[in-house]
């Protein structure tokens, strides 16, 4: 298993969402920062999909020897094709030094937190069903069966990732660049926050503990004015403390 402590973000959302476009810019613009953990599924290559960068294909068989040894952290079944995480492709990821990022459906969130990887969670939200069906029938990739039942399932993502204190962010993706810009800044900050307290514990207990300590009005105002004045932000917060004292 990946070691206590590793840095893990979890974008977890409908299909339709929009997370793969959120995470192409996170890349692009970070990409000695963030690593992508590349999933493995049964189902069949669509148009353009290369083998080992978009997906790990292999067939039901294999799959299920793998997960019956232990060698993935997370799996689920969506339209009888099955998707997972492995070990080895997180490993490879947290190893490099960089973030190791997943792109799971609720179940394998579910399956995560049970894990020692501590993850950051975030849910990308669609701003209506009506909008993300509109999405996914603009991708002409779907039959009106296949369609009903990824609405189907959207509509029990959505009611769990909106219940507090399944996720440490919501983000309504009803403008990429707006949606992006609150993705980067809440990662990066928390990441700053991190670094500026030279926090030694896992990621997960250190947002969890900073969100309920008591630097959550600090928390709260600074995470308005970006991740560029961050630690100046933080700095400041701090000689306030000590002249309080």
């Amino acid at each position: 298993m990946v070691r206590q402590g590793s840095k893990v973000l979890v974008l977890c959302g409908p299909s339709g969402s929009g997370k793969s476009s959120l995470l192409r810019l996170l890349f692009e613009e970070f990409p000695e920062k963030f690593g992508f953990s590349v999933s493995h599924t049964t189902r069949n290559p669509r148009p353009g999909e290369e083998n080992g960068k978009h997906y790990h294909f292999t067939t039901k068989e294999e799959m299920e020897l793998a997960i019956a040894r232990g060698e993935f952290i997370e799996s689920a079944v969506f339209s009888n094709n099955m998707y997972g995480t492995s070990v080895a492709a997180v490993k490879s990821v947290c190893e490099s030094g960089k973030v190791c990022v997943l792109d799971i459906d609720v179940e394998g969130v579910k399956q995560v937190k049970k894990t020692d990887l501590n993850p950051l969670l975030v849910f990308i939200k669609p701003p209506s069903l009506v909008d993300l069906e509109t999405r996914l029938r603009g991708r002409n990739t779907e039959t009106e069966d296949s369609l009903q039942r990824r609405l189907d399932a959207a509509r029990k993502e959505m009611v769990y990732g909106e219940t507090p204190g399944n996720f440490h962010l919501i983000v309504v993706n009803d403008n990429l660049d707006k949606a992006y810009k609150k993705l980067k800044e809440f990662v990066c900050f928390i990441q700053v926050i991190i670094d500026h307290y030279e926090v030694k514990v896992s990621w997960c207990f250190t947002i969890d503990h900073l969100l309920a300590s008591s630097i959550k009005p600090a928390l709260q105002t600074i995470l308005g004015l970006g991740v560029a004045t961050a630690k100046a932000s933080l700095q400041v917060y701090e000689r306030g403390r000590l002249d309080e004292h």
